[in-house]
């Protein structure tokens, strides 16, 4: 079968610069090509000429995206249209952020309009958690998976391929059987992970133009222990399955070797969540000499002196962090398991270990007040992070937050189909616009919202700050100036 996977474009309509190539996509891919499947990955999201970088303020944006998402005279859209019809699928699938969700409605009907018999498939976070929503809202989508979808995409694949009705016992599958939705029987997680093959990085469009960083995307490992109330990967349960170290090694070689790749971005929720095993990787890494930096993300909890030292000399130059509010209520309402005291000792490790780190904040949660947010300004020149953003919450599906906000009568449960094309992707959800907390009124949040974010922008501005991020990344820039100046690029997109 000839398979289309598409990221669907977001950041790209209104010029904002979007990191790294489509992961999820990539796994997917090789999994299809080891089959025999014909493949070719479209980040339709890779923008070429990006010039916007401040993401605290990504919200002013939106509403760009809704106007030119609907104009059939976009060169975005019209690009999509001659992408499906030069490669003709069988099959697009489709990966879906919550955000995303009306661009992959887009993507959709182009398909169909390309060809009715065009079979496609939604997944991802948003699918697996809406998937009755999305098949009530379009018959544009002939299936959803739910969960992870290499086995589930393939399985299905193959049924199409040999023209069956096998779909009806594949686990992890939502469809339409005339009017009725049907959701088949649930799917176990893969164990094994070093089963599956290395992301395909090669069937990406348009190859040229990402980065040799770009090309450094890893996943260690998939799942996360926690269950923050504000993030759905509760989905995937709280167990946590690793790659094997040397799976992991192999791939950074290979990444290395084939792509010039020095700095390594890994994705897992939290990187750090077992000490053991990363000071095993650090130890790895030093002991095989490989030249290489590395970013991950972890919690304030999960960090110690001895730990940070030996990540920072197997060449970890960068961790993120969430930190989230200075209010210890609302700490407690996130359901995050940590205090102000653990931020506050994290804030003093990783300045003792010399590593550059982020951290990022929260606000607009349901019942905050006004003197919570102001506890959270405070709390980013006490701990002085090297870099830090915040963001307004949106209240994503299958949160405990989403169920909080619809007790407070803040949040509706479901989004029609027009919804999401007359919703800013901030608003999606909310029952009004203009009653985003229950504290304070619109005008009043507002003020608030510009407030915080002039704070963290000028935060972000100080001459150290930049300093001290050019400065963890030197090596980087040592054997690959193209970064270096891709980072000024970058730098000087952001103060617009």
């Amino acid at each position: 079968m000839n398979i289309l996977l598409i990221d669907p474009p977001f950041y790209r309509f209104f010029n904002y610069y979007n990191r790294y190539f489509p992961l999820g996509l990539s796994c997917l891919s090789s999994t299809l090509k080891k089959a025999g499947h014909a493949v070719i990955i479209y980040d339709a999201d890779c923008n070429k000429n990006s010039k916007g970088m401040d993401y605290t303020r990504l919200p002013e944006k939106y509403r760009i995206y809704l106007r030119e998402l609907k104009n059939p005279e976009n060169p975005i859209v019209k690009e999509i249209a001659e992408t499906i019809k030069k490669y003709q699928p069988d099959i697009i699938g489709i990966t879906v952020m919550t955000p995303k969700t009306a661009s992959a409605f887009t993507i959709a009907s182009l398909a169909k309009q390309y060809n009715k018999d065009c079979c496609v498939i939604f997944g991802g976070p948003h699918a697996t958690l809406r998937s009755d929503e999305i098949l009530k809202n379009t018959r544009d989508v002939d299936f959803v998976i739910n969960g992870e979808g290499e086995a589930v995409f393939l399985e299905l694949a193959n049924a199409l391929r040999a023209r069956n009705n096998a779909f009806r016992e594949i686990r992890g599958l939502s469809y339409r059987q005339g009017d009725a939705i049907v959701h088949n029987a649930a799917r176990s997680f893969i164990d094994d992970l070093d089963a599956l093959p290395f992301p395909d990085r090669e069937m990406l469009l348009g190859f040229d133009t990402y980065t040799s960083e770009d090309m450094g995307l890893l996943m260690g490992s998939r799942g996360c222990p926690y269950r923050c109330s504000y993030c759905a990967t509760q989905i995937w349960t709280r167990k946590v399955r690793y790659r094997s170290l040397a799976n992991i090694l192999e791939e950074i070689k290979y990444v290395h070797l084939r792509y010039g790749t020095r700095q390594f971005t890994f994705k897992d929720d939290s990187f750090t969540v077992n000490r053991k095993r990363v000071l095993e990787f650090c130890h790895k890494v030093l002991e095989e000499n490989l030249k290489i930096n590395w970013d991950c993300n972890t919690r304030a909890d999960l960090v110690d002196f001895e730990l940070l030292e030996t990540m920072k000399k197997a060449g970890c130059n960068s961790i993120k962090v969430g930190i989230e509010s200075g209010s210890e209520r609302i700490l407690a309402l996130m359901d995050k398991g940590i205090t102000l005291e653990h931020i506050h000792n994290a804030a003093k490790l990783f300045r003792e270990a010399g590593i550059h780190w982020t951290a990022y904040f929260m606000m607009g949660i349901p019942t905050e007040t006004k003197e919570d947010m102001k506890k959270t300004l405070d709390l980013l020149y006490k701990i002085r992070p090297s870099f830090a953003s915040i963001g307004v919450y949106e209240p994503f599906p299958g949160t405990k937050l989403f169920d909080v906000g619809i007790e407070h009568g803040l949040v509706k449960r479901e989004m029609s189909y027009e919804d999401f094309f007359t919703h800013i992707p901030s608003d999606y959800y909310l029952k009004d616009v203009k009653r985003r907390v229950d504290t304070m009124d619109y005008e009043n949040f507002t003020t608030m919202e510009n407030e915080a974010k002039d704070v963290f922008h000028n935060y972000n501005k100080s001459v150290m700050r930049i300093l001290e991020r050019a400065k963890a990344r030197s090596n980087v820039y040592l054997h690959n100036p193209r970064i270096f100046f891709n980072d000024i690029k970058k730098f000087l997109g952001w103060l617009r």
